[in-house]
C-alpha cells in the first residue's frame, strides 16, 4: 500500500508508476545477481570459521590481531582474489588506489592507463595535474602513459598491446566505472579480454580500479585475469556500515609488496590496531551484495523516470549494468542544481540543507554534491554529483533501500520539472516582448 507521506504532483506518480513498469525485467536480473553474490559471501564466512570473537578490538601495534587477519581472508574469497589487505586506516577510495600504485612501482618504472583519462582525485596522486614537490608518482621518477579510449567509448586493445613494447612498462591500469565522464563501465567481460591479450604479449601488472562496480557481476575482475584490485568501503563492500575504510586484493605477492607502502618496510600487515571498527566491517560485507541489488534498483528506476522525461540517461533502464552509477544529462547548471537540491531534500539526514556547488580538493571545476548519508561521503548511500561544466550532467550513485531511495529520486524529478518550467516561462515572456 502507497503511503501518503510526502506531496507528490499528480504528473510526477504517474511519471514514477510508468518507469516501475520499464524496471521490471531489469529488476529481476538484479535480484538473480544478487542472491548468487550473498550466497558466495555467505559461504566465505561459512568457511573462515567467523564467530564473535573476531569483532573483539585491538589497541596498540594491533599485533595478531585475529579478527583483523580473518577479514583480509574473507575478503579475498569474496573477491575471487588470492589475499587481501581490508582497513579502517585506509581514508579513501583515492587514499587505497595511491597505496597500491606506490606499493608495486620503483623509480623508472611506467604507468600505462588504458582507459583514457582517470577520476579527478588520482590526478595529484600521478602528478598529471602539476601539483609536484607533493610525493606525486611523477616526483618519484614514475613515468605515465595513457591510451584514449576509441570512438565508441572501449579500450584501444589493439593499441594497449602494442604500447607494452616499453620495456619500462609495469603496471597496466583500468579504471573500471566510468568517473565524470558519459562512456560506458567496462564490465568484467571486456576487461578479461583485454588482460588475456595484455598477458599474451608481456608479464606486467593489470590493476583494476574497482570503485563501484563490486557485486555488480557474479565475477570480478580478480577472477578474470587482474592482478590487483582496490576499491573503499564506504561504496559497495562495506554494504552502507563500514564507517570508513577501504581494501586492496588480488595476488598475495603484489597484496604484500602493497602492504609495506601501507605501514613500512619490513613490518607491513603485522601492525595496525583495529580498535573496534572489525565488526562493522564484517557486518558491511555480509551485506554488500543486498545493498549494492538496491543501489542498482534505485539507478534503474532514475534512469527510467528521467528517460520518460525527455533526458538522455546512461545507462538505458534495460541495460545491463556492471556499476551502482546512473548518469543522466541535464544539458544546465539550473537543471543540476535543481536535482540535487530536490535529491537532498528526500534524504534521511540533512534533508533540510541547500547543496551548493564548490571547489572540492582534487577536483578542476566547482561540484555540486547531494548527500544525506550516515556516513559523510558515502557513495553506497543515495548521492548524486555534478560538476559545473559541460556537459551538464548529474551521476547518481547508491540507496540503502531501494524504497526509500525512490522518493528521494522523485523529488529530484519533481524539483527538475518546476525548474524546467520556470525557464520555459522566461522564455516565453521574451519572445512576448519581442
Amino acid at each position: 500500500m502507497a503511503g501518503t507521506f510526502f506531496e507528490f504532483d499528480k504528473e510526477i506518480i504517474l511519471l514514477s508508476q510508468k518507469a516501475l513498469e520499464k524496471c521490471k525485467n531489469s529488476f529481476e536480473y538484479i535480484d538473480k545477481t544478487t542472491e548468487y553474490n550473498q550466497q558466495k559471501v555467505l559461504s566465505a564466512f561459512i568457511e573462515n570459521r567467523v564467530s564473535d570473537s573476531h569483532f573483539a578490538p585491538s589497541t596498540g601495534y594491533g599485533y595478531d590481531d585475529r579478527g583483523r587477519d580473518t577479514l583480509d581472508k574473507v575478503f579475498a574469497k569474496s573477491l575471487g582474489a588470492q589475499d587481501a589487505l581490508v582497513r579502517h586506516s585506509f581514508m579513501s577510495g583515492t587514499h587505497t588506489l595511491g597505496v597500491a600504485l606506490f606499493g608495486m612501482l620503483r623509480p623508472n618504472d611506467t604507468m600505462l592507463c588504458i582507459t583514457g583519462t582517470p577520476y579527478d582525485t588520482i590526478h595529484s596522486v600521478i602528478g598529471l595535474n602539476g601539483a609536484n614537490g607533493q610525493g606525486s608518482l611523477v616526483d618519484f621518477g614514475i613515468r605515465y602513459k595513457q591510451i584514449d579510449l576509441d570512438k565508441n567509448g572501449k579500450i584501444n586493445e589493439q593499441l594497449a598491446v602494442e604500447s607494452l613494447d616499453d620495456d619500462s612498462i609495469k603496471l597496466v591500469y583500468i579504471q573500471r566505472s566510468r568517473g565524470y565522464s558519459l562512456r560506458d563501465t567496462f564490465s568484467v567481460e571486456e576487461i578479461q579480454s583485454v588482460a588475456q591479450k595484455i598477458k599474451e604479449r608481456k608479464n606486467v601488472i593489470i590493476m583494476v580500479d574497482n570503485c563501484y562496480g563490486e557485486f555488480v557481476q557474479t565475477l570480478e575482475p580478480t577472477q578474470v585475469g587482474a592482478d590487483i584490485i582496490a576499491g573503499s568501503l564506504i561504496k559497495n563492500p562495506g554494504g552502507g556500515i563500514a564507517k570508513t575504510g577501504g581494501y586492496i586484493a588480488g595476488r598475495e605477492d603484489l597484496v604484500e609488496l602493497c602492504s609495506y607502502r601501507m605501514t613500512t618496510a619490513g613490518i607491513g600487515r603485522e601492525v595496525g590496531a583495529s580498535l573496534g571498527e572489525t565488526r562493522d566491517m564484517y557486518m558491511g560485507l555480509f551485506n554488500a551484495p543486498h545493498v549494492t541489488g538496491e543501489a542498482l534498483k534505485s539507478a534503474v528506476f532514475a534512469s527510467a523516470l528521467f528517460e520518460i522525461m525527455g533526458f538522455d540517461v546512461s545507462p538505458k533502464p534495460n541495460d545491463i549494468r556492471y556499476d551502482i552509477i546512473q548518469s543522466i544529462k541535464l544539458g544546465s547548471e539550473e537543471l543540476i542544481t535543481a536535482f540535487c537540491r530536490g535529491l537532498q531534500s528526500g534524504a534521511p539526514i540533512d534533508s533540510f540543507v541547500v547543496p551548493e556547488a564548490w571547489e572540492m580538493p582534487g577536483y578542476d571545476s566547482k561540484v555540486i554534491m547531494s548527500a544525506g548519508a550516515f556516513t559523510l561521503g558515502s557513495s553506497i548511500e543515495l548521492s548524486a554529483d555534478a560538476p559545473i561544466r559541460e556537459p551538464f550532467a548529474v551521476w547518481l550513485q547508491g540507496g540503502l533501500n531501494f524504497h526509500s531511495a525512490k522518493s528521494a529520486i522523485m523529488f529530484a524529478a519533481q524539483e527538475v520539472l518546476k525548474v524546467q518550467g520556470k525557464i520555459f516561462k522566461k522564455l516565453k515572456v521574451g519572445v512576448n516582448l519581442c
